[in-house]
């Protein structure tokens, strides 16, 4: 997954992601919740299709999410903030090819804005750097910055608070009950768990069960939710990721990964994708092949 050119259009990977673990731990007096969890990347996601405008405008081309207007869309609102910022005379067409589910918890906007900081601050020649297009992407959406350094971490705050972490290789089978997850209204759930006791790096890298609060709101809410889990718990300890409707299982190996996946009944929306140390999206700028 890198960077490719073709007829004055560049390529660039937007991956997802997954939350290992999820849990609140309290909440700010701006009412944000205050989080704990473990972002991992993943080798799979959308891609972000890019061509430079020299008139300054900024244009959606082609549909996007289902239901998501252009004046909506994450990647139009940060290609404009990347201009209004640094002033860039600049614009840009952007196509999205969707792959990632939204409202799955698996990060597709986020990615997909974070994709179009970066790759924009390339393609315009800004050369903000990582810090600064971070700031820029915390504005947009809580996981925007972990898409923006491209690492796994340990996450804080409301998610921007973020420590590198090593996590050993592995698979997963991904599965999408169809259901979309708004997310306000799970932070607004009375049956969510808002007072974790909070955790460290340590005791997620030891085992301990860190869990994710959404998953028993919406296996009780959501009829398609929990049936999912019941497919995946035929083939390993099927978890949620984020505050939406998307599940996984972890696998040492892509051979067991695959066996699962195999094994699943019919009509089980599921697919296979491997963690990553490193998000292609930093592998696609260092490569430079435009």
């Amino acid at each position: 997954m890198t960077a490719a050119s073709e007829g004055g259009w560049t390529t660039w990977p937007a991956p997802a992601k997954l939350n290992l673990c999820l849990q609140v731990v309290g909440r700010r007096a701006d009412g944000y919740h205050l989080l704990q969890t473990v972002f991992r990347l993943l080798d799979w996601g959308d891609r972000i299709r890019l061509r430079i405008r020299s008139d300054g405008m900024i244009e959606r081309v082609g549909a996007s999410a289902p239901g998501v207007q252009a004046s909506d869309d994450l990647t139009i609102r940060a290609a404009k903030l990347l201009q209004a910022s640094t002033n860039c005379g600049q614009g840009a067409d952007i196509c999205i090819e969707k792959h990632v589910p939204a409202g799955g918890g698996f990060g597709g906007g986020s990615s997909d804005a974070a994709t179009v900081l970066r790759a924009l601050d390339r393609l315009w020649g800004l050369d903000l750097g990582d810090e600064r297009l971070a700031e820029l992407g915390l504005a947009l959406g809580a996981d925007v910055p972990v898409f923006v350094r491209g690492r796994n971490a340990w996450a804080e705050g409301v998610g921007e608070l973020l420590e590198p972490l090593d996590l050993p290789p592995a698979w997963y089978v991904l599965a999408d009950p169809g259901v979309h997850v708004p997310t306000a209204a799970l932070f607004q759930a009375p049956e969510l768990t808002r007072n974790a006791a909070p955790a460290t790096i340590s005791d997620f890298v030891s085992g301990a069960p860190l869990g994710n609060a959404f998953e028993p709101v919406l296996r009780s809410r959501e009829p398609a939710v929990e049936a999912m889990f019941a497919a995946l718990s035929q083939v390993g300890s099927p978890r949620l990721t984020g505050s939406g409707s998307g599940c996984f299982v972890e696998f040492a190996t892509r051979e067991s990964a695959e066996v699962a996946l195999a094994t699943l009944p019919a009509g089980v929306n599921a697919w296979l994708a491997a963690g990553v140390a490193r998000s292609p999206l930093l592998d696609a700028l260092d490569a430079k092949t435009l």
